[in-house]
């Protein structure tokens, strides 16, 4: 009876040390670092998968991501293909916002945009004053303030189209992998442009100048071009058509 007793209650003390460590475990898998209850799967969503309410914009972003990461050209080009998807989808403020392709489109946009800023200077005499003075301002033999003006310009270009917060630019493909597409043929489509116009309207060599004040007269117009040629290339948003980034002398990829 003794022995009987004291299986039993050796069996009774086993029994209840079990359910003390059920218990045990079942409260450690409903607690805080549970890793299958509710609070751990939202842990889980907040730290891998981004926010809780993710948009177009947040899909953009993680492509963009993956873009940097990926090794191959034929993979970058997949990644890019379904960014500029994603962008056309109705509803997407990138839709409106975003600028990712440089384009022959955007060469002709930023050419009206630099002509229409570039005319009222064309019938200005002011222009020859002006680039007498630069032209003649010199330190040492040095154009100082003609060389402050092209600064000015180049400055002010970059500003408009990267920190002016009209459009979002993206920049690919970089000439040498420094310089930005869409910087570099803006400064040259307004360059030309106002070479061009005083050339035809007979504003270049009035007046019989110097050739410093030829180029003076030049860079003034240039001024004003340039920031309407980037004006007319972001301001529609981004333009149908191939994007030419082949022609990017990057020796790189």
């Amino acid at each position: 009876m003794d022995g009987s007793a004291g299986g039993s209650d050796r069996s009774g003390s086993q029994e209840g040390s079990d359910l003390r460590d059920g218990d045990a475990a079942s409260d450690a898998s409903h607690g805080p670092d549970a890793s299958h209850g509710p609070d751990a799967s939202h842990g889980v969503n907040d730290s891998t998968h981004g926010p809780a309410d993710p948009d177009i914009n947040d899909l953009l972003a993680k492509l963009d991501a993956l873009s940097d990461t990926v090794d191959e050209g034929h993979e970058r080009e997949k990644v890019r293909q379904t960014i500029s998807l994603v962008e056309r989808m109705p509803g997407s403020a990138a839709f409106t916002t975003r600028i990712t392709k440089y384009t022959s489109r955007d060469m002709a946009e930023a050419f009206v945009g630099a002509v229409l800023f570039s005319l009222p200077l064309l019938v200005e005499g002011g222009v020859f004053e002006i680039a007498a003075w630069l032209a003649a301002a010199t330190v040492g033999g040095v154009p100082v303030f003609l060389l402050a003006h092209v600064a000015f310009v180049l400055v002010m270009t970059a500003g408009l189209l990267y920190f002016a917060d009209f459009r979002q630019i993206e920049i690919r493909h970089p000439i040498l992998g420094i310089i930005p597409r869409r910087y570099a043929g803006v400064l040259l489509v307004s360059l030309l442009t106002a070479a061009f116009m005083l050339f035809l309207w007979g504003r270049l060599h009035e007046g019989d100048p110097t050739a410093a004040e030829r180029g003076a007269r030049v860079l003034v117009v240039w001024a004003a071009a340039a920031f309407g040629g980037g004006l007319g290339d972001i301001l529609p948003g981004e333009s149908q058509g191939e994007d030419i980034g082949e022609i990017d002398l990057d020796f790189d990829d």
